[in-house]
């Protein structure tokens, strides 16, 4: 038995150990990579991806104006060992909401990753960064977000911004935005290719496996569309996907959430619903272990992974 294949042996007995059969491993990476756009064929290199990962990829995880949700998302994902997968491939240098230090320790440990590895971790941003008078309103460690994104964003091999927060601005963004709060991209005026977006509120994890499975298999990012979205998941819209679409053409339209027309699964346009206007891959990805997403639930999509969706898509619950 060579090195590649005892490792692999490896990997599915620790798998194996949690509950999680080769089966369920190989079923978890074809939904993997249909959702990433790429035949069958590939579903098997994928799943090298994690078994067989010759080094794991360091990762530095800022946090800025945010409430966590993002982390959460990822963390409970729809598969409850998907988090311990992502750990396979990936190296944790700092992540404030997991790591054991804290403190002055914390961002020690910061500088000796950003050292280390310099120009070979991924830094994943998440939450908006305040501009407005030297962007004060918003500090780690005695220096502000904006200060934390300077030292960290250039040293990186790749940049990711998770969520509405970092991506758009998110809700700290929301008019009249007395901080100046950005998303990273344009707190730091980046150019699209210089960062890659996954928003929503919070964001599927599924599509953040798919961008690092992505980054492992090919060496580079995913295709992005004009906002810096991977087309794997931003590239339709919810409405060309929406399993009440065929009301929709048919003029059926649900007159209250929770009424019965709602619940027979008619169109909840008329209730304010962003669908036609907002890209994302909720109706095929799905939550919670793909039982459900928003819109099958009853509930209008709001157009969380759209830019500026606060000021731009609201008030909610009424038609555009």
């Amino acid at each position: 038995m060579d090195e590649k294949e005892k490792q692999e042996q490896e990997f599915y007995e620790r798998l194996e150990k949690r509950g999680v059969t080769r089966r369920d491993f190989m079923k978890f990476c074809t939904f993997l990579t249909a959702t990433m756009g790429l035949s069958a064929s590939y579903v098997a290199k994928v799943a090298n991806v994690f078994a067989a990962t010759p080094k794991r990829t360091p990762v530095v995880w800022l946090h800025f104006a945010e409430c966590t949700g993002c982390t959460e998302s990822v963390l409970r994902t729809m598969y409850p060992w998907v988090d311990e997968l992502v750990l396979e491939i990936l190296s944790i240098e700092y992540h404030e909401t997991i790591m054991a230090a804290a403190g002055h320790q914390a961002e020690e440990n910061l500088q000796e990753a950003l050292k280390k590895y310099k120009g070979e971790f991924i830094c994943i941003c998440e939450g908006a960064i305040s501009t407005k008078d030297g962007g004060v309103y918003g500090k780690i460690g005695g220096r502000t977000f904006l200060e934390v994104a300077k030292d960290v964003v250039p040293k990186a091999a790749a940049v990711v911004a998770i969520g509405q927060c970092a991506c758009y601005g998110g809700v700290q963004a929301a008019a009249p935005n007395p901080g100046g709060f950005k998303g990273v991209k344009e707190a730091l005026n980046l150019k699209r290719r210089e960062i890659i977006h996954l928003p929503g509120c919070p964001p599927n994890p599924i599509n953040l496996v798919g961008t690092v499975a992505n980054y492992l298999l090919f060496n580079k990012l995913p295709q992005l569309d004009s906002v810096g979205r991977p087309l794997f998941a931003y590239g339709k819209t919810i409405h060309d996907q929406c399993p009440r679409r065929s009301h929709f053409e048919m003029g059926e339209f649900a007159p209250s959430i929770g009424s019965p027309e709602a619940d027979m699964g008619w169109c909840l346009y008329e209730l304010g619903c962003r669908g036609p206007m907002t890209y994302n891959n909720c109706p095929t990805a799905k939550y919670n272990d793909g039982t459900s997403w928003p819109v099958e639930a009853g509930h209008p999509c709001i157009g969380c992974s759209e830019p500026n969706f606060w000021d731009y898509l609201s008030p909610f619950y009424q038609p555009m």
